[in-house]
């Protein structure tokens, strides 16, 4: 019977060990709280541009005094659209919504737009995503709770749909509210 030499046993074992921590993670983890660098700083600069015929959103209305959502999302992203009638919702009970569009064609933005309603008091248009990389967007839809004096207080990947909405966003906003 051959001895195995104590060195070849490491690199299975290593692979091992990493393969079981990347699984725990995986089934254990909570994969849908990515936590965002922005939390309690001042939010960053938004697009230039916005969509054509409608107000542009500017770094003073993250300013003003008011709580507002900035919602990141694009007219080919279908949880965006899932979460249309929210946005929609939350903004005729009141609350104010921004809206960043990204990686689009503003064509096909102002014509989503122009069907489902406009739930933005103000748009910015990022048709490269260029910006969206400073707020951490990694895919539409996104949206950021931004107090009054444009500071960041809370992070929502994915759709304000479900459970994790009700359960994780909901919560935050009632407390941002409150502040």
């Amino acid at each position: 019977m051959a001895k195995i030499p104590v060195l070849a046993l490491i690199p299975p074992v290593a692979f091992a060990a990493i393969a079981g921590l990347f699984l725990g993670q995986m089934y254990f983890g909570d994969g849908d709280d990515l936590p965002s660098m922005l939390i309690g700083k001042d939010a960053p600069a938004l697009p230039d541009q916005g969509l054509t015929g409608e107000p542009v959103l500017s770094d003073e209305d993250l300013r003003s005094g008011e709580l507002t959502l900035v919602n990141f999302w694009a007219s080919w992203c279908p949880p965006c659209r899932a979460e249309h009638p929210v946005l929609t919702e939350m903004a005729e009970g009141g609350i104010r919504i921004a809206g960043v569009n990204f990686r689009d064609e503003e064509g096909a933005a102002l014509e989503y737009l122009d069907e489902e309603g406009n739930p933005f008091f103000a748009s910015a248009f990022d048709p490269r995503g260029r910006v969206s990389i400073d707020w951490g967007v990694t895919a539409p839809p996104e949206t950021f709770i931004v107090d009054g004096d444009g500071k960041v207080l809370f992070r929502f990947a994915g759709p304000l749909l479900g459970a994790d909405y009700e359960n994780r966003f909901l919560p935050e906003l009632e407390k941002a509210m409150a502040e």
